[in-house]
């Protein structure tokens, strides 16, 4: 079984990722297969592609020896092959037409032109996709999944079909054979981006870029090499072995039984000896893969010679498709790939960090990603030009910073105030230095975006329309309120129930100022990032003094909410312990992606109960970026900044040196692990005495080994899989609030906690290691 490699250090992980990202081109995914491969071991082999430089993509194939044109000559974008048949998506999604291996007889399995189908695959003789519309999988010969699972990718092998759920990329398996089973049970609590499978296991990437392959390991198809995150760029696995793409120059390798990638022969190679494919495909013994040089299909393995290049016309690398591609662009030639009928979308990473690629070859890298060698060679010493000189600056730097905090940081510390008295200042004014210049105008362009192009991707709404959602902003329709001003639920005329934040009106030109740089840093931070546990931004409004954003509805309300209802003991859905490190996790995944895979970074600067909603499904969603920063790129890094944030959440160290890290962040998210754990608000009043924060509550009694003295009583007694989770989760946030921000856990870090302490919650696991 391959297990997950140890993640690489944070200052390693920072040094390649800096070098790959100067070097490297944009990270594609993989796209809808335009090759496949039909395989029953008791009769011939049939390979077909999508063809390409025609009107009509039709398909051909290679079967016996011979060309067979492929009825009706008509366009497809994806087609897959199983043990005795293959099917075709006809372009468009509406039509989906299968044949047999024997009579080639076209049989059309399915027709809509209302719910389109997407993500065809064939397994040894069951066809499924996914309706476009709402990521229901659909199976024929076989049974289908549960209806009310969405997905948004799946896979077909043995017997069996796998799916990655769209709400928490969590495996999940459907068939007779038992073996789905075992990969599901095998994938467990693991979250992951892509999956393939083979006649008996299946390997994709996990969400955090390794590899994953599982299942059976009988002819050692799941013991794939060391790579680094993100390394594979497609996947390929038979009946007993298992292949994939090198992202840095689109080379195979393959490991198991059956083939090896050293018996490609030189045929199909270019000047460099090495081939370079964007797509391949497996059989029971063998690999076909579509070559970059000349899109034409190579085949090795059993039954074929070290490197066949099949009689096929030139293949089509994607679907050819009438609409605009999004910013990552369109492949290589697409317009003479596509006759001048559309265009081929360059396919680019989603909810995925900065490309983790190695340097690339120029000749040995695909057509798609080369860079010239001038360019490539610059960029390459400019990067290590570029981290030795800012390895200097910042060694210097840390140990200057660090002489000055020993002499001075108690005295600070002393002068903390703990009054109820929020923090004052708006985080626009940036005190300008020398050695903070670039960050400071980082800082200003961030409140100056709205014009910026990322804002397109929200919708614009009238006054009007917005008003009458909300029944003219009628007090029944009232649902919150903040800072920035009043929350209201309203319903948009195509039937979408969304929440409308209105700034105040008639506000001084001091206070309408601060509302616009709140209303332009949201706008700006939401408008470009998307992930499951963000809240997503639908749209904003602009009028004359109007400001307001249009956000989905989040129909369970906050996470403060639910905590505050003391006296409904065994009511409230949170009063598990599963359910609160489950809101924990999804909390700390949300903020994980701003710090770690939004470009640039995003400090949110507001981390706490209040902020984290809950859907409709109780998934937690981090909410109100009006503070919110564009960050340092690494968790070392800080900015000089004046400090805002809420009271008794707001990180000690940013408040009182106005010292602004990633780590902030992580200090809100520890105050909010206490709330979960406590049931006590970060800042709460017992009677008779001062007000206290939770911080100082319950952190000591952690640390002395009292955790059960703090925890809320609400949530009743613990079973030993749910006192050990807690235990993970009181520890975490007990270093999540260290008073120094070099002392806390990185926000990877607390969700690798936070997994562990699910996966104990549900018996997965049975021993507890902390990063302590």
């Amino acid at each position: 079984m391959t297990t997950t490699p140890p993640p690489l250090s944070s200052a390693v992980t920072l040094l390649i990722t800096f070098l790959i990202a100067a070097t490297s081109p944009p990270l594609p995914l993989v796209a809808s297969s335009t090759i496949s491969v039909t395989d029953n071991p008791s009769s011939t082999t049939t390979v077909c592609g999508i063809t390409a430089g025609k009107p009509t993509q039709s398909i051909q194939c290679y079967h016996n020896n011979r060309t067979v044109p492929i009825s009706p000559n008509v366009s497809y974008e994806s087609i897959s092959g199983g043990r005795d048949l293959f099917c075709g998506l006809r372009t468009g999604g509406f039509s989906l037409i299968c044949w047999d291996t024997t009579t080639f007889l076209p049989k059309r399995i399915y027709f809509s032109h209302i719910r389109p189908l997407t993500g065809l695959t064939v397994g040894t003789s069951q066809i499924c996709a996914i309706r476009a519309n709402n990521g229901v999988a659909m199976c024929w010969r076989f049974q289908s999944p549960d209806g009310t699972l969405k997905f948004r990718a799946i896979t077909s092998g043995g017997g069996f079909s796998c799916g990655i759920l769209k709400n928490n990329s969590r495996v999940i398996c459907w068939g007779g054979s038992e073996i789905g089973a075992e990969i599901q049970r095998q994938f467990g609590n693991l979250t992951m981006l892509s999956l393939v499978a083979g006649e008996s296991h299946a390997c994709g990437l996990a969400t955090n870029g390794y590899l994953i392959c599982k299942g059976s390991n009988a002819s050692g198809q799941l013991n794939a090499p060391s790579l680094f995150p993100f390394e594979i760029s497609g996947l390929a696995l038979g009946s007993n072995h298992s292949c994939g793409i090198l992202r840095k120059n689109g080379s195979v390798i393959c490991w198991g039984g059956g083939t090896k990638r050293s018996e490609l022969s030189s045929d199909a190679a270019d000047a460099s000896g090495l081939v370079s494919f964007e797509a391949i495909e497996a059989g029971s013994g063998f690999t076909c893969g579509l070559t970059t040089r000349n899109l034409s299909l190579v085949c090795w393995g059993l039954g074929f010679s070290s490197g066949t290049v099949l009689p096929l016309a030139k293949v089509s690398p994607g679907p050819c498709i009438q609409s605009s591609c999004s910013s990552c662009g369109v492949f290589p030639n697409s317009d003479s790939l596509c006759a001048g009928s559309g265009n081929i979308c360059q396919s680019c990473g989603n909810e995925l960090p900065i490309p983790v690629l190695l340097p690339q070859s120029p000749a040995s890298a695909p057509r798609s990603q080369v860079l010239p060698p001038s360019v490539a060679k610059k960029r390459f010493f400019l990067a290590f030009g570029i981290v030795g000189s800012v390895g200097g600056i910042v060694g210097i730097c840390t140990i200057v910073y660090w002489l000055w905090r020993r002499d001075f940081c108690i005295f600070l510390h002393k002068k903390f105030d703990h009054s109820l008295q929020p923090p004052v200042g708006d985080g626009s004014n940036v005190p300008p230095s020398s050695s903070n210049g670039k960050k400071s105008q980082r800082l200003r362009r961030q409140r100056s975006v709205t014009s910026s192009k990322h804002i397109d991707r929200a919708e614009e709404f009238a006054l009007i329309e917005l008003s009458a959602a909300t029944n003219n902003f009628s007090f029944e329709n009232k649902i919150g309120g903040g800072s920035f001003g009043t929350v209201y639920k309203g319903k948009l005329p195509d039937g979408r129930e969304v929440a409308i934040k209105r700034s105040e009106i008639g506000a001084t030109t001091k206070k309408f100022q601060e509302k616009e740089i709140e209303f332009d840093s949201e706008l700006a931070s939401l408008s470009r990032l998307h992930h499951k546990h963000l809240v997503e931004l639908v749209g904003f409004c602009k009028e004359n003094d109007e400001r307001l954003l249009v956000y989905e509805h989040m129909s369970n309300g906050s996470l403060y909410e639910h905590l505050k209802e003391n006296d409904r003991e065994g009511c409230n859905i949170l009063n598990c312990w599963k359910m609160r490190i489950k809101i924990a996790l999804e909390t700390a995944r949300g903020i994980e992606y701003l710090h770690n895979y939004a470009v640039p970074p995003i400090i949110h600067r507001d981390i706490k109960s209040s902020n984290i909603l809950l859907d409709a499904n109780w998934t937690a969603k981090v909410s109100d970026f009006g503070f919110s920063l564009m960050g340092p790129e690494s968790d070392t890094n800080s900015m000089s900044t004046k400090a805002i944030g809420t009271i008794g959440y707001i990180d000690p160290e940013y408040y009182v040196l106005n010292i602004l890290t990633v780590k902030s962040d992580v200090y809100g998210l520890g105050v909010v692990l206490l709330e979960l754990l406590t049931g006590k608000q970060a800042m709460f009043k017992i009677e008779g005495l001062d007000p206290m924060r939770v911080v100082e509550y319950a952190g000591p009694q952690i640390a002395a080994g009292e955790l059960q003295s703090v925890l809320d009583k609400r949530v009743g007694v613990l079973n030993a899989n749910e006192a050990e989770a807690v235990e993970v989760v009181a520890y975490t946030a007990l270093k999540c609030v260290n008073l120094e921000g070099n002392e806390r856990p990185s926000i990877t870090d607390v969700v690798v906690n936070l997994e562990r302490a699910m996966a104990l919650c549900e018996g997965g696991i049975s021993s507890t290691k902390f990063f302590v």
